[in-house]
């Protein structure tokens, strides 16, 4: 599978052996660690292979995602399939790492100097994994060409949002053929540019957004926490229990109410129509939150639910990254090795997906023992 990446066999040994060791239950995935673990006297076969091998990044990306979306795909699925995205940092200490800076970290909930990646994953009922990643580089980066041509980062690359990193992974995916609804938090519901790009490729998302959202209802501009208010017919804003998918402690129960025809950024596209879900926690009705879907004309709230709900899979993509697989483990401060890294523990991630998921297939497959 990996023959068109390396055009030696040293490069493709040492990569078997540095995806061996990220598979493996060895505790930190960092030169060492990977050396003792493949049999090496140093680091250095992993750090050249990282550094100064000549191999692509971007086309073992590419890999992954064929493998993912071929074995993991909506075809076997039912045609149901979910982009999604999300940020997850990674602490570092030092500032010479590329991309590090304070900015927020939500694994802590707090400020702190990290790096901050962007990842894509592609979920389905058979399972889920990355397909793409982006490193998110602050304008305290951006904005000194000394900084950047010392971390080696391309010339061509400026200042992204992470909603417009974000844009640009879909688009790839799109661009390859991939095709699913699309779910986020509100660091991609709140802006207009993603939503738009979303509407204009006829994407279904399912999106957080933030209370003060404005969206227009009968002809009105108002907050998204103020439309229950004013919808004083109790048969218009009905709450109804569904399940968002499984969490933690098995499934995901919530009160929904939904609200069509919902106006934001000049329509929705053809055949479709905006509404707004609101959610409601059971145990406390105080705790809620608001998403903003994008779908076809008279989808039913529980697909729009689902969508929305599968949001979990890369809050667990991140979590089993980083703690079986090394997604932070890396020791690099390139913006090549760092790319290499992060897109090896995507082949990694993908490789555990596919073969859970042909291991759930047989066992289906398998009739009743008594």
């Amino acid at each position: 599978m990996t023959d068109r990446l390396f055009a030696r066999p040293e490069p493709r040994v040492n990569f078997a052996d540095f995806i061996g060791c990220l598979l493996s239950d060895v505790p930190r995935k960092n030169g060492w660690q990977i050396a003792a673990h493949a049999g090496h006297v140093s680091p250095d076969r992993q750090q050249k292979l990282l550094a100064e091998a000549a191999w692509s990044a971007d086309a073992l990306r590419d890999l992954v995602r064929e493998q993912v979306v071929t074995h993991l795909g909506a075809e076997q699925a039912g045609g149901h399939a979910v982009l999604v995205v999300d940020e997850t940092a990674a602490l570092k200490k030092g500032d010479k790492s590329v991309g590090v800076s304070y900015q927020y970290a939500g694994i802590t909930g707090q400020v702190e100097r990290c790096q901050t990646m962007v990842m894509l994953t592609y979920a389905t009922c058979l399972g889920h994994s990355y397909i793409d990643r982006s490193l998110y580089l602050p304008q305290t980066w951006t904005g000194d060409p000394v900084r950047m041509a010392e971390a080696g980062v391309p010339e061509e690359v400026g200042f992204s949002t992470k909603p417009a990193l974000a844009v640009a992974m879909i688009d790839r995916a799109f661009s390859a053929g991939v095709r699913g609804a699309v779910a986020a938090d509100s660091v991609y519901g709140r802006d207009p540019d993603f939503r738009i790009f979303c509407r204009d490729n006829d994407l279904t998302y399912v999106v957080q957004v933030p209370c003060d959202l404005p969206v227009t209802l009968v002809g009105d501009k108002i907050r998204a926490d103020a439309v229950a208010g004013a919808l004083t017919d109790p048969h218009l804003l009905r709450w109804q229990r569904y399940s968002s998918g499984e969490g933690s402690k098995g499934l995901k129960y919530h009160d929904w109410a939904w609200i069509g025809g919902i106006g934001i950024d000049d329509g929705p596209a053809d055949g479709f129509e905006y509404s707004l879900l609101i959610r409601r926690s059971v145990s406390d009705p105080t705790d809620i939150t608001y998403l903003l879907a994008h779908a076809p004309v008279r989808t039913p709230l529980p697909k729009l639910i689902r969508i929305g709900g599968d949001r979990w899979a890369i809050e667990e993509d991140n979590r089993i990254g980083k703690s079986e697989i090394g997604l932070d483990h890396y020791e690099v401060r390139k913006w090549t090795p760092w790319h290499r890294h992060v897109t090896s523990c995507m082949f990694a991630a993908a490789f555990l997906a596919i073969t859970r998921a042909a291991e759930l297939g047989k066992d289906q497959a398998e009739p009743d023992r008594a």
